[in-house]
């Protein structure tokens, strides 16, 4: 049976760079308030009216495409993750297709937030296995900047998230290195939505509307208006994104090393084998006290949260391209990513470059 190797890899950032004491226009903060929860220095924001989520895909897609040594038309599949589409529907995936004028290919969205690229991967990785397909392309992309709570109130979270894109073509590989497999050995899934809400945006959606239990009839116009979208909503932060920081925390950092590991032990392998983790980008202190738990030296961890903040679903395919174009990965080098996010979901692929 084929392995998936990434064949191409690309990734696109704004160029628009935002720091911390830019955000002090907005609300009560301060450079060192940031740096000291977070880890964050700057982040970059996409142009409000002519980069979306998809034209930020797009140009990371076209760089992995070539390095890949295709073109757009041999792509047989895309699998797009993002939790900030360019519309409620249809999703980014056929929104990238037609940008790129590829052929009537599937498209499959993935909504796993910060997880999205990894389930992405993995997702990918089986259809590569079964011989389904030969390009697939696996893009994570998000443009939060649009959608954030940009006063005090919403500094707990606003001031953690950055745009950007990262993209990856799969291709199937029976090639060995020194007798060693190479591609992605496996991927390792998991949620638990327990604790859904403590990182959440509510609206707009479905879970207030208990008034349907009541016909339609029984109200006015206005009041049906009011029960899908209200100033209310507003007013109490619900169209924003939500998050219990500290509960936060407290779960990451169990289940990150814990989805490492059984990356790891899978295979036999040990943190010592690892020539480089990339975590999703959630915040340093989280990827520092991973560091610490699994004793990895600080050239086996890649971190560029500093620079460009929580890209969620674009934040691995950022970090892994970053660290490509670095010469931190070469080839038979065992690289393991990981991602915690809202859900809770959380995630891990081991592979062999």
């Amino acid at each position: 049976m084929p392995r998936s190797k990434v064949a191409g890899i690309g990734m696109y950032v704004p160029k628009n760079v935002v720091n911390n004491n830019d955000l002090l226009k907005y609300m009560d903060t301060s450079d060192e308030w940031i740096q000291e929860r977070t880890g964050i220095r700057e982040r970059r924001y996409a142009h409000r009216t002519e980069e979306t989520t998809t034209t930020m895909g797009v140009e990371a897609s076209k760089i992995a495409i070539e390095r890949a040594g295709i073109t757009a038309q041999d792509i047989d599949f895309i699998i797009f993750a993002t939790l900030s589409p360019d519309y409620y529907f249809p999703g980014c995936g056929v929104l990238l297709q037609r940008a790129m004028k590829m052929k009537e290919i599937g498209a499959l969205d993935v909504r796993n937030q910060c997880s999205g690229f990894v389930y992405a991967l993995s997702v990918a990785d089986q259809f590569i296995k079964t011989g389904m397909y030969k390009n697939i392309l696996v893009v994570g992309s998000e443009k939060h900047s649009f959608g954030l709570d940009f006063s005090t109130r919403g500094r707990n979270v606003s001031v953690i998230f950055g745009d950007g894109a990262g993209a990856v073509v799969l291709q199937p590989t029976e090639q060995s290195r020194d007798g060693k497999e190479q591609g992605i050995l496996s991927t390792h899934l998991h949620s638990d939505g327990e604790s859904a809400e403590i990182l959440a945006m509510y609206n707009p959606g479905t879970h207030a509307n208990h008034w349907l239990e009541q016909p339609l009839a029984d109200f006015e116009e206005a009041e049906i208006g009011e029960m899908f979208f209200s100033h209310a909503m507003i007013d109490k932060a619900q169209v924003f994104p939500n998050m219990d920081g500290p509960a936060v925390f407290k779960k990451a950092i169990v289940k990150f090393p814990e989805v490492i590991m059984e990356a790891l032990d899978t295979h036999g392998l040990q943190t010592s084998d690892l020539k480089l983790l990339i975590p999703h980008q959630a915040n340093l202190r989280i990827s520092q006290f991973v560091q610490q738990k699994l004793k990895l030296r600080d050239d086996q961890v890649h971190n560029n949260i500093q620079k460009f903040g929580n890209t969620t679903a674009a934040s691995v395919p950022i970090a892994l391209c970053e660290a490509w174009e670095e010469g931190k990965i070469k080839d038979g080098d065992l690289v393991c990513l990981a991602a915690f996010g809202s859900g809770f979901t959380w995630a891990s692929a081991i592979l062999r470059w």
